[in-house]
């Protein structure tokens, strides 16, 4: 029996398609909103067809010396060029990049996962510094 961790993979998104990017601001200050994006094939397009897509994003906030981390979202990408004429037909495509917000009064680590329906599971991870 495999468990989750065992299945989820992680590269460096310069040379992958698939690992999602993590981008924030180099420091944030105390208790000042700090936006976090993610987004799969930043360096790499990742193809977005009916076939082949990613389907969702978590984003997770783990602060310095806590136990678990707070889920900050689920973001689903439910527009993959299918309609009812067939896969691809459609002219919608959605694009997998997020961006949300926290406030938070100490640093951490940002995790983000994504889901390929053909690739599976990934992961990667950031640091956030809090000033």
């Amino acid at each position: 029996m495999k468990i989750l961790s065992e299945v989820l993979q992680s590269a460096d998104w310069k040379q992958e398609k698939h690992a999602p990017v993590i981008d924030l601001p180099p420091v944030a200050k105390k208790g000042e909103i700090v936006k976090i994006s993610v987004s799969v094939g930043k360096e790499i397009a990742h193809p977005n067809t009916t076939e082949h897509h990613i389907t969702w994003i978590d984003i997770f906030f783990l602060p310095d010396g806590a136990k678990f981390p707070f889920h900050l979202g689920r973001f689903e990408f439910l527009a993959h060029g299918a309609s009812t004429e067939g896969p691809n037909t459609s002219t919608v495509y959605t694009h997998p990049e997020v961006t949300c917000a926290i406030k938070t009064e100490k640093s951490g680590t940002v995790l983000a996962s994504s889901y390929c329906n053909i690739h599976g599971l990934w992961q990667s991870a950031q640091e956030l510094k809090v000033e």
